[in-house]
């Protein structure tokens, strides 16, 4: 590992049908649900390949070996903690603790995320933040970085809310860090972030996403949408 060095995390779990994606089904089936996600997951990997001078990591929530045979060329560490918050800071604060000077999280539920906005985050770590937030739309965050440990800022915030950007950003203040906010962007979790995600799959030629884009296209899924099924 080389001084100033930069650590990009993925926070994932392995596709199962009933298991993840389960507020897709309906419209979907829990099978077709799940095999979507993989797509996700599929372009968050790609998405990570293409930030230079960062050391790649999954942290998994089960089945190591899943993880180990999709990506060979990730580091794979397990989630630990009780909840959400508890997982992000722990990888957080163990990548920070083995001498990476910037560390960012991400979701793997934004599978047209430009990879330009994970530059950013450690470009804007790298010069005057103390804390990077890429919002949702929701109110969530699709990522979040740090070049110190700030524990407060992941284990005090209600996890899954409409206002953990707004906790989030409300907590560096009280504890004075420069938080610096990246462009919106959007996770894809529902039905209605799932029709977005197919009219802008549909309405643009696309140079990421392309796993999200192929499944969508051979599994028939913007007449699916149309029908209602």
């Amino acid at each position: 590992m080389q001084p100033n060095s930069n650590a990009l995390i993925v926070v994932a779990k392995r596709p199962a049908p009933g298991k993840t994606k389960t507020r897709l089904s309906p419209p979907l089936t829990p099978e077709l649900a799940s095999a979507l996600y993989e797509s996700f997951l599929f372009d968050t990997l790609d998405q990570m390949r293409q930030v230079a001078d960062s050391h790649h990591v999954i942290a998994y929530l089960d089945e190591r070996d899943y993880f180990k045979r999709i990506a060979p060329d990730f580091e794979l560490i397990p989630q630990e903690g009780e909840d959400l918050g508890e997982r992000l800071d722990h990888a957080i604060t163990f990548y920070l603790s083995r001498g990476y000077q910037r560390v960012v999280i991400m979701d793997s539920d934004s599978p047209t995320l430009p990879a330009d906005y994970l530059s950013q985050a450690f470009s804007v770590l790298a010069d005057r933040a103390d804390v990077v937030l890429g919002p949702c739309d929701d109110g969530g965050y699709y990522l979040i970085g740090f070049k110190k440990p700030a524990p407060r800022l992941l284990r005090e915030v209600h996890m899954s809310t409409p206002t953990v950007a707004e906790e989030t950003i409300a907590l560096a203040k009280e504890e004075n860090l420069n938080l610096v906010t990246l462009p919106t962007w959007y996770d894809v979790d529902d039905v209605t972030s799932l029709s977005r995600l197919i009219k802008e799959i549909e309405s643009h030629d696309l140079a990421n996403a392309a796993h999200t884009r192929r499944f969508i296209f051979q599994n028939e899924m913007v007449h699916l949408m149309n029908s209602g099924v």
